[in-house]
């Protein structure tokens, strides 16, 4: 649903988790813009089909579950929350818990969305995904077509392929949960991944691990394939410093706002697995103008596929030649970098990621007896 520019902001909503640190740096961004803290509408209260009360002309958010372990366990089942697995009921749970807020917003006078629930749902599958960045021409990994059923048939469908390396990934994973990085040659195999065998299935130990027994690889890809999968042929990424490197980049309201370099020892550069914030100038040095210029451009034509979506998190891929790139991901809650400000010229100079979004829904909705900021100005509001 896209935004109506030139409403004015009442009131604001968050289809959040109370007290996680999304939501609470979110209502510290509307505070420092001088709106009213936002109500929280708790995933566990959608997510058990109770009520959802919106204030009439509210702006709704959609932000993600968190790690809270009663909303896991009503997407995914009871269970550990450490588990890997279970994501195709997760995405089942959370599709139909984002379309019940879809329904409760047409239903209030006023309300409007900020987010679509079909540009979310593509987000979160990666299958889907992938396909649409690949139709609009978007540089991506190619990727086997329709399901992989198991080990067996990855290792065929490799072979057809030609691939002796690639990124085995679960369709509706996040966080690089089940994430498997496959190197076979023959009956060799070398398998990295933070997933753990442990009794009845596979747990996220936020580890990353090397498996070289074939037996077990196989075991972990079929344990993964009861989800889905989604299969890319391997990237091979720049490295500095002996990191391999890649970039997440916020596009908020059309513009890159962010970015954040990851770097790490092991082919997954999340954050959480031992990846380590790198340096963006010598990135930016790395690529010179024009190789950034084509970063930018790229993420946000990337951003232009989900025109529905007020802000989404870019994971760009940089090649080993520091001249070919691939978006490995399309974040639809990927604005979570404590403490990183906005990127030189791009309007957010100042603000982090939850600063901007508000700056940006300022501009379509000045609030009542206050002048509308422009989102490209880069001056801050009151308190910032």
């Amino acid at each position: 649903m896209a935004l109506r520019r030139g409403r004015r902001v009442r009131a604001l909503a968050v289809v959040g988790t109370p007290g996680d640190r999304r939501v609470t740096m979110f209502a510290d961004a509307c505070a420092r813009q001088g709106l009213k803290e936002p109500a929280v509408v708790p995933w566990t209260s959608v997510l058990r089909g109770e009520e959802i009360r919106i204030a009439p002309e509210a702006l709704v958010r959609i932000d993600s579950p968190g790690e809270d372990a009663e909303a896991d366990a009503l997407l995914r089942g009871p269970g550990e929350p450490s588990r890997v697995g279970g994501g195709a009921r997760w995405y089942a749970g959370f599709v139909a818990g984002i379309t019940r807020v879809l329904r409760a917003v047409a239903a209030t006078p006023g309300a409007v969305l900020l987010a679509d629930v079909e540009d979310v749902s593509v987000m979160f599958d990666k299958r889907r995904c992938h396909a649409r960045l690949s139709e609009a021409g978007m540089p991506v990994p190619p990727a086997l077509s329709g399901p992989v059923g198991g080990y067996a048939e990855l290792r065929e469908r490799m072979g057809e392929a030609r691939w002796g390396r690639v990124f085995v990934k679960p369709a509706h994973g996040s966080s690089a949960s089940g994430v498997v990085a496959l190197h076979a040659w023959g009956r060799r195999v070398r398998a990295v991944t933070s997933a753990e065998r442990v009794s009845g299935g596979l747990r996220n130990s936020l580890r990353v691990r090397c498996y070289e027994e074939e037996a077990e690889v196989a075991a972990i890809v079929d344990l993964l394939a009861t989800d889905g999968l989604h299969v890319e042929r391997w990237f091979p990424k720049a490295s500095l410093e002996g990191r391999a490197i890649d970039l997440r980049v916020v596009v908020v309201d059309g513009t890159p706002t962010h970015a954040v370099v990851r770097a790490s020892r092991s082919p997954m550069t999340n954050l959480h697995l031992g990846g380590i914030r790198g340096d963006l100038g010598a990135v930016e040095a790395a690529l010179g103008p024009r190789g950034w210029e084509t970063v930018l451009e790229i993420c946000a034509r990337t951003a232009a596929r989900f025109p529905g979506s007020l802000a989404v998190g870019v994971d760009l891929m940089i090649g080993v030649d520091w001249r070919e790139f691939a978006v490995a991901e399309v974040n639809a809650f990927g604005d979570l970098l404590p403490g990183l400000e906005g990127l030189p010229g791009g309007g957010a100079e100042g603000l982090d990621t939850y600063g901007a979004q508000v700056r940006a829904i300022l501009a379509r909705h000045a609030p009542i007896g206050r002048a509308r900021v422009p989102v490209g100005s880069g001056g801050r509001g009151p308190g910032a």
